[in-house]
């Protein structure tokens, strides 16, 4: 095969239906391409792939690090190119499956030249956020580069990490350039019509507060800090401030479920838009997606 596939559609569109129903057909495995899924203990609230479904297709980059350690794109894209080999020595083919632009980016396109950080310079970029919120720092971003602000997708950890490396080397992660990619790869993009979109997104969450997610909310915080007080990076997945409140009393159910709704509809429009543009993919629909797929899996 002269490619990797990847598939990729907004939160709640189906992609990892689409995918398991693929890998029925053909020899796949999936490498997973979530910013979050990664941790171990974030299962509800990231609609993670359940134990059935990954005994009935091997699934790659889940549960690689504690809710307590650290992980980037960079680690990302080296675990992905190994396991995409991998795969590929076994006779198989990997398919690409998620929703994080940032990591798919680096992936298809090649590994950011961003030198690396320093962790005193993040807490105090941290600080900054939490003092002016994110909306200030975007305009500092804007002020310097319309095309760096546009990058970071109102992604919190992403404005943090551009910040830091602009306060260290005065020019922004984007101004490095990128290695090469290990191999090449063609996107597959789909969605779904707005409402049918919203109502996915609805039910989803409404399910998630069903199946227990408050209360992995209240798991997280505990693991994380004595006090239970979230910090950045694992709580920027989405949704989990929100569970957390509802575990505290906080918010009810209901009130909850709005917030993160609205949330995920915000995002999902941002990853379209970081599709479109950043991996060169028109969203087709679910069908058209599959059979496109289908074919090129096929040939």
């Amino acid at each position: 095969m002269s490619f990797v596939p990847v598939l990729t559609a907004p939160t709640a569109s189906g992609k990892s239906a689409l995918a398991l129903a693929l890998a029925l057909e053909f020899p796949l495995e999936i490498i997973s391409a979530d910013a979050f899924t990664v941790y171990r203990g974030l299962d509800i609230g990231t609609a993670k792939p359940s134990p059935a479904e990954r005994n009935a297709v091997p699934h790659h980059l889940l549960d690689v690090v504690d809710v307590t350690g650290a992980f980037d794109v960079a680690q990302f894209v080296t675990l992905a190119e190994d396991a995409i080999a991998g795969v590929l020595a076994r006779g198989r083919t990997p398919l690409v499956v998620g929703g994080t632009g940032f990591y798919l980016a680096a992936l298809t396109r090649g590994l950011p030249l961003t030198p690396p950080g320093d962790s005193a310079v993040r807490e105090q970029v941290e600080a900054d956020l939490s003092a002016r919120g994110l909306d200030a720092l975007l305009v500092d971003i804007q002020a310097l580069n319309p095309a760096e602000a546009a990058r970071m997708e109102r992604n919190p950890r992403r404005v943090v990490r551009a910040l830091e490396i602009h306060r260290l080397t005065g020019r922004f992660p984007g101004e490095f350039g990128r290695r090469a990619p290990r191999f090449q790869y063609e996107v597959t993009a789909f969605t779904r019509p707005p409402a049918e979109l919203e109502a996915r997104m609805h039910a989803r969450v409404q399910g998630m507060f069903a199946q227990g997610w408050a209360q992995e909310a209240a798991w997280l915080a505990a693991q994380i800090s004595p006090e239970g007080t979230p910090r950045p990076t694992v709580w920027q997945a989405l949704g989990y401030r929100e569970a957390l409140a509802v575990a505290r009393g906080h918010l009810s159910v209901e009130a909850a479920a709005a917030q993160v709704a609205l949330a995920t509809r915000q995002y999902a429009k941002r990853q379209l838009t970081f599709t479109r543009t950043q991996l060169n993919a028109p969203a087709l629909s679910p069908d058209e997606a599959a059979r496109h797929l289908r074919y090129r899996l096929a040939h």
